[in-house]
């Protein structure tokens, strides 16, 4: 199965990439120590991409959310949405930077953001896209983050983010299962819902830092978006 989250600092965005933080990365040398070549990120069948991104989220919020494939130069929109939804399937570089998987060709993290997480998460997206497209060092890209919100390139936070990560089929990470049907929810800097704690079901995800100025907590749920049951553990 996949263990629970360490509470590491770093950068969201999908965030649920670091629920293979069981050892810290500065405990074992990361096999994935650059970035490989780009085709072994992208997804050949733009179908099969948009399928993927939807089954994020249950049919009700997925079949009016805009969905968005990954391309060569950035992330594009493949389909237009009615909800305010966005579903997509991100990539290891929007990890936590101290993530042994950051730059692994396998992650598909498929997820979905609520009308606020589009706003302010989203956008962090598609700015460690860019810079990982540029062929920026992880080091660099974090130091562009760190420089990206001194300067307020970035939007503030906005409460009220979620995204769901529900989808049967989502690549997360090498260990265990590979995959946690889980909700996310960003909250301000200091937010205490008690991640981590002996027997709470929070995970405390990402910890606030200069690159990334809120919390994320994730909660495991027990259905995948297609309604069959999901191990919780």
């Amino acid at each position: 199965m996949i263990s629970r989250a360490s509470g590491t600092a770093g950068c969201l965005v999908a965030l649920v990439i670091i629920l293979n933080a069981s050892t810290s990365a500065q405990e074992r040398p990361s096999p994935y120590p650059k970035m490989e070549p780009l085709d072994q990120y992208l997804m050949t069948d733009r179908d099969a991409e948009i399928t993927l991104a939807r089954s994020s989220a249950p049919d009700a919020i997925s079949r009016d959310a805009k969905v968005l494939v990954l391309g060569k130069h950035g992330y594009e929109t493949a389909v237009e949405g009615k909800n305010g939804w966005v579903c997509v399937v991100e990539r290891a570089w929007t990890s936590p930077f101290d993530s042994a998987e950051f730059w692994n060709p396998r992650i598909r993290g498929a997820m979905c953001f609520n009308p606020p997480a589009v706003r302010f998460i989203l956008p962090i997206t598609y700015k460690r896209t860019e810079l990982a497209l540029s062929g920026l060092s992880k080091s660099e890209i974090m130091d562009q983050m760190r420089a990206a919100y001194r300067r307020k390139e970035l939007p503030a936070f906005e409460a009220g983010g979620v995204s769901y990560m529900l989808s049967k089929q989502a690549y997360l990470t090498d260990r265990g299962d590979h995959n946690l049907a889980h909700l996310m929810f960003y909250v301000p800097p200091g937010t205490d819902w008690a991640g981590d704690l002996p027997n709470s079901p929070v995970m405390l995800g990402v910890e606030s830092n200069a690159a990334t100025p809120f919390r994320m907590f994730l909660v495991p749920v027990s259905r995948w978006s297609d309604g069959t049951a999901a191990p919780v553990e």
